[in-house]
């Protein structure tokens, strides 16, 4: 499974590392991804994979089981 937000679709950004010398080597930064259950009906949940920010989100929309 890929390291990326099942609701935004947000998923791992990529660069370089620079040193103080200016060396450089490509790292990769990647999403803060948290195991939550949403509510997808009345008596129903299903566990996704969401950023901190989503559940941030989803917590404030009262969507989280």
């Amino acid at each position: 499974m890929s390291r990326r937000d099942q609701i935004s679709g947000k998923g791992p950004l990529r660069g370089n590392k620079r040193s103080h010398a200016l060396n450089h080597s490509r790292r990769v930064w990647n999403v803060n991804l948290q195991t939550v259950n949403i509510k997808t009906g009345k008596n129903t949940s299903k566990r996704v994979k969401v950023s901190a920010r989503t559940v941030k989100t989803l917590k404030k929309q009262n969507k989280l089981a």
